[in-house]
């Protein structure tokens, strides 16, 4: 007998109401990927445990008797409002696109790109945080990320953007004060900007091994568009990415304080979960981010052809 707080194995309910609404264990077998024999033994398991006889068997089909066709009735609504319900959870989630991605990156590139998706999608809304460290993609609070490197995640599918460049920047009022950079010993009139491993990474292109010295630094800031934002304010040289910053170069705001440009292999890369493959939402924003990375590179085609790039 069924107890008042147990119910019957969940297979077994499942081969039942399958068998029931197609009047035939095979049928329902080739529904449920198994077998005949395997419906049949669930549905007698179940009959053992409730005591009811719930189906009367024919040579080529099944018939239900009166306690089965109670109980098929509410078993048939019961899966009806399961799959109702992840249905409607599947839509929910496919409405809503939850994104991490560097601080820079987002701040400067992707977040005034947004708008061109939201346009093109506006049943998706966009969740973004900004984060210098990498989050994990496979416990769901993500859904994706845009990440800097060599492409190579396990368990994550990479999609790549367009490579990572250094070049010195600078308002245009201080371009003659820059006219010294390349000699990493000789003063400045003007401090550097930036992080000091992507200056070395520059001077090294240059054919320079020793990187600048402590001393020609300014202000130290904690993202590369906080140091293009005190360069176009005219506080120093910022080492930054013709391609993030395309606009304020484009616009005049910043110069280039040197025409090298310096890369060390690494990139930005869409990633997603492989679990996640099939997602249509994932599928819409990889799309629209490899076109939006397209046009981006198409205009740096000439920083990029010229960049020299040293060894990760």
């Amino acid at each position: 007998m069924v107890s008042s707080d147990k119910l019957p194995p969940l297979p077994s309910i499942r081969a039942f109401e399958a068998a029931a609404r197609l009047e035939s264990f095979a049928k329902a077998a080739q529904e449920l990927g198994t077998t005949a024999a395997s419906v049949s033994y669930h549905v007698r398991q179940l009959e053992r445990q409730t005591g009811l006889h719930l189906f009367v068997r024919h040579p080529h089909k099944v018939a239900l008797t009166a306690a089965g066709a109670a109980i098929a009735r509410e078993a048939s609504a019961a899966f009806a409002a399961l799959h109702e319900s992840f249905m409607r959870a599947q839509d929910q989630d496919e409405a809503r696109l939850s994104l991490t991605t560097l601080p820079t990156l987002g701040t400067s590139w992707l977040t005034p790109r947004l708008g061109l998706f939201r346009a093109r999608h506006p049943d998706i809304s966009i969740e973004l945080e900004l984060s210098a460290e990498p989050h994990a993609l496979g416990d769901g609070r993500f859904d994706g990320a845009i990440r800097h490197g060599l492409g190579e995640w396990r368990g994550l599918r990479s999609v790549g953007l367009f490579p990572i460049l250094f070049i010195p920047l600078c308002a245009p009022a201080l371009k003659d004060a820059a006219a010294g950079l390349e000699n990493p010993g000789k003063p400045l009139d003007v401090p550097l900007l930036g992080r000091p491993d992507w200056w070395d990474i520059w001077y090294r292109a240059l054919g320079v091994t020793a990187g600048p010295s402590p001393e020609r630094f300014g202000t130290s800031l904690a993202a590369e568009h906080l140091d293009i934002a005190a360069a176009v304010a005219g506080h120093g040289i910022a080492i930054g990415s013709p391609i993030l910053f395309r606009d304020e170069i484009a616009a005049g705001r910043l110069v280039p304080a040197h025409d090298l440009v310096a890369g060390d292999g690494r990139a930005f890369w869409f990633v997603y979960s492989v679990a996640r493959l099939q997602s249509a939402k994932i599928a819409r924003f990889r799309d629209w981010l490899c076109d939006a990375a397209a046009t981006e590179v198409a205009a740096a085609r000439a920083h990029i052809n010229n960049a020299i790039i040293l060894d990760p």
